[in-house]
Parts: structure tokens; C-alpha cells; sequence
């Protein structure tokens, strides 16, 4: 599999853009008004307790007060029974050391951890954590015992004593000694620089800020099968270089300025894929469709064969229509990033053997996910249940908020029950005030109903009350906004 990265850079705005075998698997996007903060590291301070939810909330600097729950704080790996009350743990106004591990999503504010670590190209640094592990992802057995071994020893040659432990991450399968011993000391550097802060920073303040968008990118996505990074600024041009010279050289020669007259973005038709990843409905090439539904519980996404038909039978026809979508499943949740709860309704299957294939390519296509996902087979209604972690906000989100139409629910009334709606209000007004005549303020669509199909319901109103009622349309009304004015 062969793959690039596509860095478009605005003074507004960073967008990247990992496209695999031509197809845009992912995109990130970044605005200089709202930076995405998981990873940064605050001097907070406690403004709230809540024993009853064993949780606290702490100002970091943000506009919401951000959130804590008491096994964040607790040292890691306390058993269940040795846990105390969050009032014995933190009291208000108290300074605390904190890291984003979710930026702010909606109405809620990022969420928190105590158990800070710092990433760099190959490894974790977990300062207050004493133990060393290998990425399960690194699934070969001797791979992962020679990465556990190189870390002991760089450990070992260490000067000053280390406190805490490392986490060797995916990127670091097939490195050499130097180059995992070389990110060690950059880690080891740089906590030692947040150490520093950590004592006279104000609380509330930034202790550390993690990378920009663009070099993340490079850090956290490049892998052997990424022939190309292009990036068309030529100023951030030069200043991935430079970290990649210094951070990941084995990169260095497959950087490159993008100078072209076409917007970066229309390469691989990555614009295109963006709109479509904010639509309701996925096409399949078959014929078939996808609807996904993301709600504040879960996200739904229903499986229909659509217009494939197939060429022997039923079963069949339904049995490709699944591993198709299972596929397209897979790439719709990395390039929406769709989080928390993820429940799949594919088309009923009697072969439990076809059920078995199709779980089976959903969770191989998940594989190359960065994000944690988990799934947890058929349930005895036939759908598939998975969950994948949420960090940052959705592709939705990010571009998108909701309809002030609508209020989101993405339906309106109709006119009809608009119509309905004012009759029943003059009705009321009438008990209450009595007026001369009556004047409906509304949408052309409900005007030219009233005075069409419900302009005999309007006459025997009319007739009931004794009084006049006249029509305007108001342009800038939605469908559901009216007013009474009582003349």
C-alpha cells in the first residue's frame, strides 16, 4: 500500500490530507483561532469539587472549566478497593499539573489527567510511571523483546538517574539502537525543560505546548509506506525540514514543496471527499448505501443494498453488499473521525460463515486506524457494536454547527401543522384579548397554504370568532416561525 500526505497551510488555518492508494483516509484541520489542545500540559487550579460524581472541575485558561475524574488524579494502577473520595485528593483553589487527553467538544469542556506523558518519534516518556512497555500493535514476539531490551539498556547508559518509563510506539518496529537512544535523550531534555516551568508557572498557564498540526502530522502518521509529504508553504517548507533533520532523517528525502498552479487539495480529489464525508448518505460502488447517523449517545450507520441487485442470489447479493460496507465502514470512521459508541446495522445475513467474514474484514480494515478501537462482534440482533476513541472533534464538528432552522434535528414541520398551529394561538388570543382583526406574520410557504388548501378552514375560523384575520409573508421567517399581531 502506497501513500502520501497533503499539508494545505493559510495564516487561518492548517489542513492535512493521508491519502492511501489514491483514496483520502484522513483529514485533519486545524484553526489558528481554536488549536486543538490534547497533549498540552497546565498549571490549573481547582475551582470546583464534586464528591457526589467523583470528579473536579479546574480552570486551565480556557473559556470552559475543564474536567477531572478522581482515577485520573489517584497513581495509576490503584486497585479498586485502595481508591479515596476526590474531596481527599484535591481541595478548591489548590494548584494542580495537568494534560489534555480531549479538547472540547460541544458543550463540554476537554477532559484531564494527572498521569502526564510527553510523545516523540519512536517513544512515550510517562515521567510518575516506573514501568517500560512495547505498542501491542508491534505484534512480532521477538521485535517486541528487542525493543523492550534496547530501551533497558539506553536506560542504563543514562548519566543521571530516570525516574519514571517509557512506551515504545508503533513507529519504533525495526529501529536501531542509536536512533531510539536519541529520542530518549530528546524526551529526557524536554520534560527536564517542563520540570523547570512547572515550578514558577502561574496556575492558570501553559507549561507545555505540543507541536503544530503540520509537524504532529509528521511525527504521529509518517510510516514506510508514505512515499511522499507535500506541504505548499514554502516557509513551513523549510521548517519541517529542519525537524525532520533533526527528529526523523530517514524522512528528509521524501519531503517536498509543493509549487503547483492546481490548489493542493484538488490532488486526489481530497476537496471533493471532504464535502461528501459531511453528507448523510455513503454510495457504494456496488449500487449499495450507507446512511450514517452521529447522535450525542452513539453513532448509527444502517447497510442497504440500494440499487444492487447481484447476479445469483439473495444471499449473495447481501453478502457482498456487507463486505463492501465493511470496508467503507472502516474509512469513513478515520476520515470523519467518528467516536464513542458505533453501532452497525449490516444487512441480515443467515450464514453465520458470511457473518464471520464480514466481522472479520471490518476489524482487519480497522488495523490501520491511529485511533483505539474495539469491537465487540454480533450482538443476538445482528448488529455490530465497536467503540473508538474520541480525542478531538469530529469532521462535522469541526466544519459544521447545527441548524438554527431546524435546532439541529434535521427535520421541520410542515406547513400544514404550521397552519394548524397559528389557528389554535389566534384561538387563544381571542379568549384572552379579544382584538379587532388579526394579522399573521409567516413563511410564503405557509401563507400560500392558508390561503389555498386551508383557506376554507381560515373562512369557518373567521366565521367562528367574528373577527378579520390578514396575511403577510415575512421573507426572512423559517418554515416554523410565525407571529400574531393583534391590530
Amino acid at each position: 500500500m502506497s501513500g502520501e500526505v497533503l499539508i494545505n497551510l493559510t495564516p487561518m488555518e492548517t489542513r492535512v490530507a493521508v491519502v492511501e492508494n489514491g483514496v483520502l483516509q484522513e483529514a485533519f484541520i486545524e484553526r489558528a483561532r481554536r488549536r486543538g489542545i490534547v497533549g498540552n500540559i497546565y498549571q490549573g487550579r481547582v475551582v470546583r469539587v464534586l464528591p457526589g460524581m467523583q470528579a473536579a472541575f479546574i480552570d486551565i485558561g480556557l473559556d470552559r472549566a475543564a474536567f477531572i475524574h478522581a482515577h485520573e488524579v489517584m497513581p495509576a494502577g490503584t486497585p479498586a478497593d485502595e481508591q479515596v473520595s476526590i474531596s481527599q485528593l484535591l481541595q478548591e483553589g489548590q494548584s494542580l499539573v495537568v494534560q489534555v487527553t480531549k479538547d472540547p467538544i460541544g458543550s463540554k469542556g476537554a477532559r484531564l489527567t494527572t498521569h502526564l506523558s510527553v510523545p516523540s518519534r519512536y517513544l512515550v516518556y510517562m515521567p510518575d510511571s516506573p514501568h517500560n512497555g512495547v505498542s501491542q500493535r508491534i505484534e512480532d514476539e521477538g521485535e517486541r523483546e528487542r525493543l523492550r531490551s534496547q530501551v533497558e539498556a539506553a536506560l542504563g547508559e543514562q548519566i543521571l538517574e530516570v525516574q519514571g518509563g517509557f512506551i515504545v510506539r508503533t513507529a519504533a518496529e525495526g529501529v536501531t539502537d542509536e536512533e531510539l537512544a536519541g529520542d530518549m535523550h530528546f524526551l529526557l531534555r524536554l520534560w527536564r525543560k517542563v520540570s523547570e516551568r512547572r515550578v514558577s508557572a502561574p496556575a492558570p498557564s501553559v507549561i507545555y505546548d505540543d507541536l503544530p498540526l503540520f509537524m504532529r502530522t509528521l511525527r504521529d502518521v509518517m510510516r514506510d509506506d508514505i512515499e511522499k509529504v507535500r506541504i505548499d508553504s514554502r516557509e513551513n517548507h523549510v521548517k519541517l525540514l529542519e525537524f525532520a533533520e533533526e527528529f526523523m532523517p530517514d524522512a528528509l528525502n521524501r519531503i517536498e514543496h509543493y509549487a503547483g498552479e492546481r490548489p493542493i487539495f484538488d490532488l486526489f480529489s481530497v476537496e471533493d471527499e471532504i464535502q461528501k464525508a459531511l453528507a448523510r448518505k455513503v454510495q457504494l460502488k456496488s449500487g449499495g448505501y450507507l446512511v450514517i447517523d452521529p447522535t450525542e449517545a452513539m453513532t448509527t450507520i444502517d447497510v442497504n443494498t440500494g440499487g444492487f441487485v447481484g447476479h445469483r442470489n439473495l444471499e449473495e447479493t447481501i453478502f457482498k453488499t456487507n463486505l463492501e460496507a465493511a470496508t467503507t465502514i472502516a474509512r469513513q470512521l478515520r476520515l470523519r473521525n467518528l467516536g464513542g459508541i458505533i453501532i452497525i446495522d449490516f444487512i441480515d445475513m443467515d450464514d453465520t460463515e458470511h457473518q464471520r467474514q464480514v466481522l472479520r474484514v471490518l476489524e482487519k480494515a480497522l488495523e490501520r486506524d491511529h485511533a483505539k478501537t474495539k469491537c465487540t462482534g454480533v450482538t443476538e440482533l445482528g448488529l455490530v457494536q465497536l467503540t473508538r476513541k474520541r480525542t478531538r472533534e469530529s469532521l462535522e464538528q469541526t466544519l459544521c454547527e447545527p441548524c438554527p432552522v431546524c435546532e439541529g434535528r434535521g427535520t421541520l414541520k410542515t406547513p400544514e401543522s404550521v397552519c394548524y398551529e397559528i389557528f389554535r394561538e389566534i384561538l387563544r388570543e381571542e379568549r384572552a384579548y379579544s382584538a379587532e382583526t388579526y394579522t399573521v406574520l409567516a413563511a410564503q410557504s405557509v401563507v400560500d397554504r392558508l390561503l389555498d388548501e386551508e383557506s376554507a378552514a381560515v373562512a369557518d375560523l373567521e366565521e367562528f370568532i367574528g373577527k378579520t384575520i390578514r396575511f403577510q409573508v415575512e421573507s426572512h421567517y423559517s418554515q416554523e416561525q410565525y407571529d400574531i399581531v393583534l391590530m
